[in-house]
């Protein structure tokens, strides 16, 4: 775990902690609302059998980070890993970003950054599709979360009452920064015309059994995007990276 500090633009400098594994070409993967933990055994699962190298960071604010107040949305969390790519020196990056992660992503292909060379969206949100809204996440329960997440809910739900009082600390936190971050609605309105000014080469990748943000918003998201292509994972929900990690490895990363 690395700390880098980054300057942004009307921000000021931002530190941002960074896990690395592997070694090969450079992949930055976003996390979503669920935290950085919800992407390590898939950065392990790709570090390990592709060779890439594989950058994480924790969003400012998650898991206990510190978060300037003036980092409060997602367009300067783009700025900020547009900052981290410079100031790591990377090129022909892949970018993955699962939920906000995802919408993360979206703006950070929209800033055209030429060190990034491909952007892949998993389940991601952001963008407005009439009939088909991201669900209202901060009304739901942890067990309905669960059920809204995975094809297979019983295999993934959380007890939070068992767990020790510092983890239920960091997760009240992380639910907190999200909505800095993503707004109650997770949305932004004008996000779906400006899409079509993504340049790079584009995957949208959704599982049939996301509840959060059903297939059809993902299909809207893949076609608001010059030449995107669209994938549907089978019996996976909205985290493909916790539910069917070798499914998501292979749809991003042949072998």
């Amino acid at each position: 775990m690395v700390m880098y500090t980054v300057p942004v633009d009307g921000v000021g400098p931002v530190e941002v902690t960074v896990t690395e594994r592997g070694s090969g070409a450079p992949v930055l993967l976003l996390h979503g609302g669920a935290g950085p933990r919800s992407v390590d055994g898939f950065a392990d699962l790709l570090a390990s059998t592709r060779s890439v190298r594989v950058l994480a960071p924790t969003h400012p604010g998650f898991d206990g980070t510190p978060r300037p107040p003036a980092l409060d949305g997602i367009g300067t969390l783009a700025q900020l890993y547009a900052g981290l790519l410079d100031e790591l020196d990377l090129v022909d990056v892949t970018a993955v970003g699962n939920s906000i992660g995802g919408w993360i992503t979206a703006e950070l292909a929209l800033l055209a950054s030429p060190r990034v060379a491909r952007v892949v969206l998993v389940d991601a949100v952001g963008i407005e599709v009439p009939g088909h809204p991201v669900v209202d996440f901060f009304s739901l329960t942890m067990d309905e979360v669960a059920r809204h997440s995975y094809h297979d809910p019983d295999r993934f739900r959380i007890d939070v009452d068992a767990l020790p009082p510092a983890a239920r600390e960091i997760m009240a936190g992380n639910r907190a920064t999200l909505a800095v971050y993503g707004g109650k609605t997770m949305t932004d309105g004008t996000l779906a015309d400006r899409l079509a000014d993504v340049k790079v080469p584009t995957l949208v990748v959704w599982g049939e059994a996301d509840r959060i943000a059903d297939p059809d918003y993902g299909r809207a998201y893949a076609g608001a995007i010059p030449g995107a292509q669209f994938e549907l994972l089978r019996r996976t929900g909205h985290v493909p990276q916790i539910e069917t990690p070798e499914l998501l490895r292979d749809t991003l990363l042949p072998g």
